[in-house]
């Protein structure tokens, strides 16, 4: 079972390719981000965890950016979006970003993405709240055309255009692996209709790890998958050996524990006590 990190990347806190060479020497395997363009100051939308926001929330570097730094300064750790919050995103442009950092780090990629839960922020990109998991669905689909095709066209809801060129093309084919984010049995058709993993969070649902591989096993079975190659990288996992040993008996293929916003020596203590448990 490999191990990483979910990490937000804000003005305030270490720099992204500091935390990336601390992470690369103590053995981690990957580092995920978050997105969120901007913070609405409306409010209208609950914060999901309870309370107030975080101030981490309304200070994220963008994922990409931040990635490429991590990116430069590191030769083997996975650069991973948990989550890219897909319907807030043209796929042209998101396309060209993912599958150019995907060359330029020498594949090695992991596209996390999302419907996200603040409809203020979402609306404000000109989409409907309601609409959000089909244009994040119809929106992936079109950039794997992007990638896998030399002439790329499609032709859908919320993303549509004509024969067109694009490179760079991801080093990883067809390409980088798509993972959802979710818990719910939606989450898991919308996998295995055009995914190639997942990014449970434990706790939701009743989410835990031995029936949550069994629900995805069967789920593809159902729609004519091969369930192997399917990941699982639970998002927030517990950072302690034997809470971790269900997930390592089940073979779940990566845990990523949450930094949390706090100084950069207090982050770099926290890698220490985590990388105890690689």
């Amino acid at each position: 079972m490999r191990v990483g990190v979910f990490y937000f990347p804000t003005d305030y806190g270490i720099h992204p390719a500091e935390l990336g060479r601390a992470l690369e020497e103590r053995g981690f395997d990957s580092v995920y981000v978050p997105e969120h363009t901007h913070i609405p100051t409306s409010r209208k939308s609950p914060f999901p965890g309870g309370g107030e926001l975080p101030k981490r929330y309304s200070h994220t570097h963008d994922p990409f950016v931040a990635l490429s730094f991590v990116g430069a300064a590191t030769k083997k750790l996975k650069l991973g979006t948990g989550i890219c919050l897909l319907p807030q995103r043209d796929p042209i442009a998101t396309a060209k970003c993912v599958a150019s950092l995907d060359q330029l780090s020498g594949g090695r990629v992991v596209f996390g993405i999302g419907a996200g839960w603040n409809m203020d922020e979402m609306e404000n990109h000109g989409g409907r709240f309601a609409d959000r998991y089909k244009i994040m669905s119809d929106r992936m689909k079109a950039m794997k055309a992007i990638w896998t095709q030399e002439a790329a066209q499609y032709h859908g809801e919320f993303a549509n255009f004509d024969p067109m060129w694009s490179w760079p093309k991801p080093v990883q084919k067809p390409h980088p692996p798509i993972l959802l984010g979710g818990e719910t049995d939606h989450t898991l058709k919308r996998i295995v209709e055009y995914g190639d993993g997942w990014i449970p969070r434990p706790g939701r649902d009743g989410w835990e790890p031995k029936s949550a591989v069994e629900r995805l096993s069967k789920a593809a079975k159902a729609a004519g998958r091969d369930p192997k190659p399917l990941q699982i990288v639970v998002f927030r996992a517990p950072a302690d050996a034997e809470a971790l040993k269900p997930y390592r008996d089940t073979k779940i293929d990566s845990v990523l524990f949450d930094l949390p916003d706090v100084s950069r020596d207090e982050i770099l203590s926290t890698l220490d006590k985590y990388a105890k448990l690689i």
